[in-house]
């Protein structure tokens, strides 16, 4: 039997640090059209719907072929709002709307560059774990908390985060370590409902390679964005 998937795209239209982020222009085009663009174009999502605080964004959504069957509700697109309780009211949406599903794909417009290979790359193990809840994407990281990251302690000298088991003196010799990036999200819509967070699960991950693992947080991530952008478009590359 083929399964249910609906894909999702949460903005809202508040943002700190890059204001108005999600409508941001790109390579000419909003962060907020890759990332619908992107989940149509995998062609396992029944549909893409974007939950929005902002009549400008569903509007733009619209544009891109979204669908935008509600406005989310103020409350869970604060500062102070946790994107889970937006994945729960959005799941409970369709639910009711639609009937039930299967996988749940979040694809944030933070991660312009993901591919629709990354996105399926993450159903499929979804599909074949029976034990997984969840898959998340990971690019690796370039440091490790059991080599070169430190805290400081409570005199205040510089320790390393994790002390290994073993000696380390190379990051080469430390456990490998994962950077969780934005490029997708896919979980069994019930161990959203259920759980109180991602963690609460059997998480699987998906490697993505640097550059198209981007994640768009600070001005300074949009002027990295904009020169891969301009690098892809002087090679070819869509």
């Amino acid at each position: 039997m083929t399964k249910r998937v609906f894909g999702f795209v949460f903005a809202r239209g508040g943002s700190k640090g890059i204001p108005g982020k999600n409508l941001k222009l790109l390579a000419g085009k909003p962060l907020i059209g890759y990332a619908i663009e992107t989940a149509l174009a995998t062609h396992r999502c029944e549909q893409v719907i974007v939950s929005t605080d902002s009549a400008e964004i569903a509007e733009a959504a619209r544009g891109f072929g979204a669908a935008t069957p509600f406005l989310r509700p103020t409350e869970l697109a604060t500062d102070l709002a946790a994107e889970w309780d937006a994945w729960r009211h959005a799941i409970e949406f369709v639910k009711t709307t639609y009937g039930e599903f299967d996988i749940f794909v979040s694809l944030p417009p933070t991660s312009p560059f993901r591919s629709t290979s990354d996105v399926t790359d993450c159903i499929d193990v979804l599909e074949r774990d029976s034990a997984a809840d969840a898959v998340i994407t990971g690019r690796r990281a370039e440091r490790s908390p059991y080599f070169n990251m430190v805290r400081l302690n409570d005199k205040n000298y510089a320790q390393v985060v994790i002390r290994p088991d073993g000696k380390v003196v190379r990051r080469q010799d430390a456990p490998e370590v994962f950077d969780v990036t934005t490029v997708a999200y896919v979980a069994h819509p019930e161990f959203i409902l259920r759980a109180n967070s991602l963690w609460d699960g059997n998480i699987r991950l998906v490697e993505i390679p640097a550059e198209r693992a981007l994640d768009i947080d600070t001005p300074f991530d949009f002027m990295i964005a904009e020169c891969i952008a301009r690098s892809r478009t002087v090679s070819g590359i869509p």
